[in-house]
């Protein structure tokens, strides 16, 4: 039996099992449907940005109110995804994908549905959980289910759906408050998750294949707690501090971080002596690739995340733009980036990781173009004068954020193809919201201290540092380090 040949019984290309390719293989279909999974959670975490001044309206929020709508999302998200890794090498990457599909839809309908802020707030961090169950099992299925050019095609994708993500979120956040689909408001960003979802779980039990780890290992118990601590004692303050006042718990908070992360260290590394495999091993860091692309993933995600929250609410705030112009102001930024991760897999395969440092060049000089914009041309700053410094800044993104993808996961073996990919996802999630709680909360402060331009045009001059990290770390990559 296990001999037979399995066709498909339609013309799209489902999970095919073949004699001479003995590991299922990801079709078409499963293919779309898995950067599906991988979209929602990234959309959901941006399209808040702009239907924040509405939720406050109508819930009559306050301004920390509003950052746990943020942060409770950002937070839970960024605190289960490598736990949601380990599970899905445990019990199955497609089992856990269609559990993290089905939560994320009721909870985002929880999160619609909410009658009060602190109803959203919880819903907002039940949906964190489920994203963090859903998304590390895209990326582990596809380094399990593709090889050779087709895992680097389905990288490359899956890189393109990321940024592409995270800027379309405010796009159609924007787009949705707007047009307020039956009444709904703000509410409609959330309710529009659930019929994708329903559309979701459909498609992955038709198309994903199941996968596991040959050797699944038990969960890290003490390991998960602390990541979980280091992690909360970290954004959390961070997070929450400004809004708050910068009360006594956000300072212990702080003072806790450190002794938490060495914590963990130190509990992983001996997990690891001991033959054990921890939640993050230690051993997986001695991978060149890994340990360098993780590197480049965290200043890029700070300057990022930071930068998409800024952008929303100076546009808003400061130039009272709607929420649609708001969003279409950002269209330039996703139409480059999506053209540059298209001619990315060209490039890279004559160039390797070079690709990188181009990126982050071009993403620099476009975020200095947008700095000379904001600085020079502030009174008659609209969707015309922001284009140019955002469609270079976009194109520059684009050339970094896929290739860096498969950089990180390109040695992994496949039977930790979870916990790479809970790794990176972590690593990306975390900076993202520390982007948002550092870059965003002194954007804010000197926003009350200077002024909207002087606020935005200092940020951005602090964002060019992270772009330059990230083009200095670029040249420590291999020039073979992409496959």
């Amino acid at each position: 039996m296990s001999n037979t040949t399995v066709r498909p019984t339609s013309s799209v290309t489902s999970t095919v099992t073949r004699r001479d390719h003995p590991t299922p293989v990801l079709g078409t279909l499963g293919l779309f449907t898995v950067l599906l999974g991988a979209a929602l959670p990234l959309i959901d975490f941006f399209i808040v940005n702009v239907a924040l001044p509405t939720i406050e309206h109508d819930l009559a929020a306050g301004p920390a109110m509003l950052e746990l709508v943020v942060a409770g999302y950002g937070v839970a998200y960024a605190v289960l995804l490598v736990l949601g890794g380990r599970l899905g090498d445990m019990i199955g990457r497609r089992r856990l994908f269609l559990l993290g599909m089905a939560a994320f839809g009721l909870t985002s309908l929880a999160c619609g549905l909410a009658p009060d802020a602190w109803a959203l707030v919880g819903a907002r961090v039940a949906q964190g959980a489920a994203s963090a169950l859903m998304l590390p099992q895209v990326l582990a299925t596809i380094q399990a289910t593709t090889a050779g050019p087709r895992r680097a095609r389905a990288m490359g994708l899956y890189g393109a759906t990321a940024g592409l993500s995270m800027v379309a979120g405010q796009i159609l956040g924007g787009v949705l408050v707007a047009a307020d689909v039956a009444g709904t408001g703000w509410r409609s960003i959330f309710l529009v998750n659930v019929p994708v979802a329903v559309v979701g779980l459909v498609l992955a039990a038709r198309s994903v294949p199941e996968t596991k780890s040959h050797r699944p290992a038990p969960v890290d118990v003490p390991g998960t707690l602390l990541l979980g601590v280091s992690l909360v004692t970290l954004l959390a303050p961070l997070t929450e501090g400004r809004a708050a006042g910068w009360p006594l718990w956000t300072w212990i908070s702080l003072a806790i971080f450190p002794f938490a992360a060495f914590a963990f260290f130190r509990t992983e590394r001996a997990a690891d002596r001991r033959g054990e495999v921890p939640l993050v091993p230690p051993s997986l860091l001695r991978l060149d690739s890994l340990r360098r692309g993780l590197a480049l993933v965290l200043p890029f995600s700070i300057g990022f995340g930071g930068f998409m929250f800024v952008i929303a609410v100076a546009l808003q705030q400061g130039l009272r733009m709607g929420p649609v112009t708001a969003g279409l102001a950002l269209v330039p930024m996703a139409a480059a980036f999506f053209v540059a991760s298209l001619a990315g897999p060209r490039l890279v395969g004559r160039y390797g990781s070079r690709v990188v440092t181009a990126g982050s060049l071009i993403q620099l000089v476009g975020v200095a173009l947008l700095a000379a914009t904001v600085w020079w041309g502030w009174s008659d700053l609209g969707i015309a004068a922001l284009a140019p410094g955002t469609a270079v800044a976009g194109f520059g993104q684009g050339l970094q954020l896929p290739v860096l993808m498969r950089i990180v996961l390109s040695d992994v073996p496949s039977d930790r193809a979870g916990v790479g990919s809970g790794m990176m996802t972590t690593t990306q999630q975390a900076a993202l919201a520390l982007g948002v709680a550092t870059l965003g909360s002194l954007f804010l402060s000197l926003n009350s201290s200077m002024g909207m331009r002087e606020a935005l045009a200092i940020t951005l001059l602090l964002q060019l540092g992270t772009v330059a990290v990230t083009a200095l770390l670029s040249l420590r990559l291999p020039r073979g380090a992409v496959r």
